[in-house]
């Protein structure tokens, strides 16, 4: 691959070196660092690419001999017109055209397998982004759109199969072209020679400035489409708000002035290829001037054979071909270029989160939970959350937090399976720090069962065996069963072969709480979190979906996060959390003699469900009603 990486980076580094600043960071990339980033990809492929360059030199074989076989006939006709027989045109002509078969078999090569490779080359690209997404920690997706992320490794990626194919292909065939033609010109005439190379220099800078603007215009444009993809999938996902407030004209008009932006963006792009292609239109021009002038004159000075002169232009014309290919190619260049940048922005992100070296699997799980003067603040707006958290849990036990809004209790729980990393303190399973163990041991243990519940799109037998990939239909069923859903489910129209719809749309809310719960039951966790799992549910969802928690619950420790007070009642600790800290902790009974934060949350959730006001309390006290 030596030729092919020489002649990439002789030619970019003259023509294509500029700096581009990239979307996330606000830094600036190299086209060397980008491509040293990417050429790794050829790796897997050095046969075909090998093979692919070598069909590549066999395509320059016709251009290369036909200016010196017209020479041969030029020159033999001006001098002694009998020795050009018929035999020897022929012989000339027979060789040409064996030329031009090889011509036509290497190119189909190129056409084929070539762009094969390039496919090959976008797929481990997009595996290898998505795969690295899975790695990057809940703080990456709070700061990144997702359109922005599908369009990254989804269209981005669609213009690197051209450039893994083209790139190598055409750069070498350019430096092929440039150093062959050099040399056969020079023997001709080496003055013109050097006049004519001496100009591609210029040519090439002349055109750099435009090809820089070009290029910022192709980054602008990803970036656009990224926000569009963003604003699609946000008024898409959300369209029965949209249709409940009546809001079409307002998602209507955000759309038309993003797409307005992008067409504005796409406007100034060709405009600055249209100067691009007519500067280099105009160095075509120069050169055929300089090649009639002084050929002209070097002709009429006997230094330069009328043959010599029309072989020259053949070989100008091929040159200025390849120049010409090389610069229209800039445009295909820098689409590659710009989605090689996008997504090695993604793939320079470190994952906050991941297996420290020499980190152990967590096996024989007791359930046992320790929080040690654990502190915990977000990375990106340094806010404190937590402060001096100290804790244990013993296995089996059940534990509540309960607090106002924003006291840190699901962050707090975030820290057990490591979605975050407490910035003091530790926390630690079984008397292992969470963070000395495997993600996957770790987390495989731990069951999760939120108040937003994600189902994916496809059946509810998919959707409760994700739990656990491989089990049997009967565990899933029996899954089901224990969450008190198989009886829901078998009414549906094909039973656990439903299709959900996307997010489970077509399942009420209870419907999808239930099926999480079964994922649950299926996974067979030794520690559990509910995180206010039936807070969105009506008061018969929450009734059996409770019903089902506390199956779940039986001989696991679990920890839940509750608004609903009356939830929680039979928890063997409750602890509140508010202002970053554990203010109380006790059972239900002591906490409401303690008369403190608890007794007044509960005085508030009892106030509320019985739609009294205060001075309906206060009446009652007056008239001896407790």
């Amino acid at each position: 691959m030596t030729i092919c990486h020489l002649s990439l980076f002789f030619l970019l580094e003259i023509g294509y070196n500029g700096k581009q600043p990239t979307i996330c960071e606000g830094k600036s990339m190299k086209t060397r660092k980008l491509l040293k980033s990417f050429l790794p990809y050829y790796g897997k492929y050095k046969k075909i690419l090998f093979f692919d360059l070598f069909c590549a030199a066999l395509t320059t074989l016709g251009e290369l001999v036909l200016p010196l076989m017209l020479r041969y006939l030029t020159n033999q006709g001006m001098e002694d017109l009998s020795v050009i027989t018929v035999g020897v045109v022929l012989r000339i002509g027979g060789l040409y055209l064996l030329l031009r078969v090889i011509d036509s078999l290497a190119a189909y090569y190129m056409a084929y397998t070539g762009h094969v490779m390039g496919v090959y080359i976008e797929t481990d690209m997009r595996q290898d982004a998505f795969e690295h997404l899975q790695m990057l920690s809940d703080s990456y997706y709070s700061n990144t759109k997702v359109g922005q992320i599908m369009s990254r490794i989804t269209s981005d990626l669609f213009d690197v199969t051209e450039f893994a194919h083209h790139c190598p292909e055409e750069f070498f065939i350019a430096a092929l072209k440039g150093v062959v033609s050099f040399v056969i010109l020079s023997g001709i005439n080496l003055e013109l020679t050097l006049l004519i190379f001496l100009m591609i220099p210029i040519m090439i800078v002349s055109c750099t400035w435009f090809n820089l603007k070009v290029k910022e215009a192709f980054r602008r444009q990803r970036n656009q489409i990224g926000e569009l993809n963003a604003q699609i999938e946000d008024t898409l996902l959300g369209n029965r708000v949209v249709r409940a407030f009546a809001n079409e004209p307002v998602e209507i008009a955000k759309f038309g002035k993003g797409n307005q932006a992008f067409m504005e963006i796409k406007k100034h792009t060709y405009r600055y290829m249209a100067a691009f292609q007519i500067t280099t239109r105009s160095f075509d021009g120069l050169m055929y001037v300089l090649v009639i002038v002084a050929g002209g004159l070097f002709m009429m000075q006997g230094r330069i054979a009328p043959g010599d002169l029309v072989a020259y232009t053949l070989y100008v014309t091929t040159l200025l071909t390849t120049i010409r290919r090389i610069i229209e190619f800039a445009e295909q260049f820098q689409r590659g270029m710009t989605g090689i940048e996008r997504f090695q922005e993604i793939m320079d992100v470190a994952p906050d989160i991941k297996d420290k070296k020499g980190a152990k699997p967590l096996t024989n799980v007791k359930g046992s939970l320790d929080f040690e003067h654990v502190s915990f603040e977000y990375p990106d707006d340094h806010n404190l959350v937590l402060k001096d958290i100290t804790l244990h849990v013993k296995p089996g036990e059940k534990i509540a937090l309960v607090g106002p809004s924003g006291g840190g209790k699901t962050t707090l729980c975030n820290l057990i399976p490591r979605f975050y990393d407490a910035t003091q303190g530790r926390v630690c399973v079984d008397g292992q720090d969470v963070r000395d163990l495997t993600l996957k041991s770790l987390r495989s243990h731990i069951g999760v069962v939120q108040q937003d519940v994600y189902l994916f799109s496809g059946t509810v037998y998919d959707n409760i065996a994700y739990g656990r990939p491989g089990a049997s239909r009967e565990e899933v069923m029996e899954a089901a069963r224990l969450a008190g859903a198989h009886e829901f489910i078998t009414e549906l129209s094909e039973g656990y072969d439903t299709y959900v719809g996307e997010r489970g749309v077509k399942l009420s809310g209870g419907q999808k709480q239930r099926i999480s719960i079964a994922r649950v039951f299926l996974k067979n966790p030794a520690i559990l979190i509910l995180d206010e799992a039936t807070s969105a549910l009506d008061n018969e969802s929450e009734y059996l979906v409770s019903q089902s928690l506390q199956r779940l619950a039986a001989g696991r420790t679990s920890i839940t996060i509750a608004h609903r007070l009356t939830t929680i009642q039979g928890a063997d600790r409750i602890l509140v959390l508010a202002g970053n800290e554990i203010v109380e902790q006790g059972n239900h009974q002591e906490l409401l003699e303690k008369k403190g934060m608890y007794y007044q949350l509960y005085a508030t959730a009892n106030r509320l469900e019985r739609g009294t006001t205060d001075e309906g309390e206060q009446a009652d006290e007056d008239s001896g009603c407790d």
